[in-house]
């Protein structure tokens, strides 16, 4: 989390605060969207900021439910008799389950630490604002947009200055090699920090699991840090890079044309001798054939078709063998000396019944 404190110019930090000033100048009324990681909504009312979403810190559902201070029966009870209200902040009230002062802390509590989440991540853009005015858990009176960002840019300094500085979202620490009895003399935040470092979660992911803000796990792991209590797992080895060989330029090129090597006097005669061999037993064994005679053609005097010489036959050309074809085999027995044809016009006859055969 090094140079965490130039980071704020970085995420966008005088974007989001000329367009909050922007919005208080005007008195305006609606929702301002935040694009970036994690971002958010600023909700606002005549130009002060009543609430602020972000999937960067838990809300203040997820404070009262993760904390233990309501089950999540009791909740969805509340919700079913205020018709769907996602803040039942009357029926709270009216079963006890939370005072109104408490209430207003949680909610305003809820909305610093998102807006500490937003400004400690990375502001990309502000979208305009929205007339549509739906805010979630607002707090009565509303908060300066002024001063909520010089809040939270004064926790993420107060973030930056300690020994190890460590990011909402990024540190995934891991419980380090301390004996059980130093465990269990600490308090208990921080022993539930320790039971959640598995080296998967980050101080973000605990606040949600825990009921506890962004900005007091982010500060606590980086204390634990500090003290030995956790550790940072080592970063896996980068994979080795893939080394692509290509073939030499000159081994693409075309060879030229040039005509075969001539073979050596002593080969030529060897295969010769060879071959001569070879077909010597074959002249022997095939009789000569009947040699055609071309005579000239009457009356114009060019070469007219072969003629056979009396007493030459012509050679025999190969019979296939009767049955080769299975077709005698698969007649019936009565109409086994039936020809080819007979065959293909049994196969074609249909019985029908008015010709009863």
């Amino acid at each position: 989390m090094s140079g965490i404190r130039d980071s704020l110019g970085r995420v966008g930090y005088d974007l989001l605060s000329r367009a909050l000033s922007e919005c208080q100048g005007t008195r305006s009324t609606g929702k301002l969207r935040v694009s970036g990681k994690p971002g958010g909504v600023f909700h606002l009312r005549d130009g002060c900021v009543v609430a602020v979403e972000s999937p960067g810190a838990p809300g203040p559902e997820a404070r009262l439910l993760r904390s233990g201070r309501i089950s999540g029966e009791q909740w969805a009870e509340l919700l079913r008799e205020a018709g769907g209200t996602r803040w039942p902040e009357a029926g709270l009230i009216a079963h006890g389950y939370a005072g109104a002062a408490q209430l207003r802390v949680v909610c305003m509590m809820a909305m610093q630490d998102a807006a500490f989440a937003v400004v400690a991540g990375d502001v990309e853009a502000c979208d305009p604002l929205d007339a549509a005015f739906e805010p979630y858990a607002p707090v009565a009176l509303g908060e300066a947009p002024g001063r909520l960002l010089q809040d939270a840019a004064r926790k993420l300094a107060a973030v930056a200055a300690l020994p190890q500085p460590v990011r909402p979202d990024r540190e995934r620490p891991v419980r380090a090699a301390v004996p059980d009895e130093l465990c269990d003399r600490l308090p208990p935040p921080q022993r539930e920090l320790l039971a959640h470092a598995d080296g998967r979660r980050t101080a973000r992911d605990i606040a949600f699991a825990t009921g506890l803000g962004a900005y007091t796990v982010t500060v606590g792991m980086a204390r634990m840090l500090g003290e030995g209590l956790l550790e940072l797992p080592e970063e896996p080895d980068s994979a080795a890079p893939v080394t692509v060989r290509t073939p030499p330029t000159g081994a693409l090129r075309q060879r030229p044309s040039t005509a075969p090597p001539a073979l050596d006097s002593t080969v030529v005669s060897a295969l010769s001798s060879a071959m001569a061999a070879q077909e010597a037993p074959a002249q022997e064994a095939t009789a000569p054939e009947p040699r055609l005679a071309l005579g000239p053609h009457p009356g114009t005097g060019a070469p007219s078709l072969p003629r056979r010489e009396p007493g030459a036959h012509a050679p025999s050309l190969p019979r296939r063998e009767p049955g080769a074809s299975g077709i005698t085999e698969t007649l019936a027995p009565e109409r086994a000396g039936a020809s080819w044809k007979g065959f293909f016009r049994l196969r074609h006859r249909i019985w029908t019944p008015d010709s009863g055969t």
